[in-house]
């Protein structure tokens, strides 16, 4: 069986484009006005991330993966990582674990975009994984899956309709 680990730290923001789609996924999510996670509810998440998991299984051609996500805690993932993936080529099966929302430092919806990133980055690892060898560098592999999977995620959110600005009307 394979196996990545991401090493990349959170990228995203609450400015993201991706913003007014998470809000629709986190409307039963209360975060507490420091910006830290304290309750995202479970139902929720797991919701978001399958979907997010299946869209992205089917942008990437990975139709014939069986693939699950699993929240995860850090004493689940190798130190300094947000995830990985494990996967058994001869099955077509892969498991790819996210860091759970609860050890999120940043308010839910940009969590949640960091933990979509993960699962963008560790299905392109899996993409990839035909062309490793044994002399595979690992580092230059952890860069060009960054890199590809900060470029979809950009390409895919800017799909994403933006709710219009609202216009200010002035009374006299």
């Amino acid at each position: 069986m394979e196996r990545m680990s991401v090493l990349y730290r959170p990228c995203f923001t609450l400015l993201s484009p991706l913003f007014p789609l998470v809000l629709v996924f986190t409307s039963a999510v209360s975060v507490p006005a420091h910006g830290g996670v304290r309750e995202c509810g479970a139902a929720p998440i797991n919701e978001f991330l399958t979907a997010r998991l299946s869209f992205w299984q089917q942008r990437l051609d990975l139709r014939d993966w069986t693939l699950s996500v699993v929240p995860s805690h850090p004493s689940e993932l190798k130190p300094e990582t947000l995830g990985n993936i494990h996967w058994d080529k001869d099955t077509k099966t892969a498991t790819i674990r996210v860091l759970a929302i609860s050890d999120y430092k940043m308010a839910c919806p940009a969590a949640l975009e960091d933990m979509e990133l993960t699962v963008v980055h560790e299905l392109v690892h899996l993409t990839l994984s035909p062309l490793r060898t044994a002399t595979t560098n690992r580092g230059d592999e952890e860069h060009a899956v960054n890199q590809i999977a900060d470029a979809l995620l950009k390409l895919e959110r800017q799909r994403v309709p933006r709710p219009a600005a609202p216009v200010a009307t002035v009374r006299h």
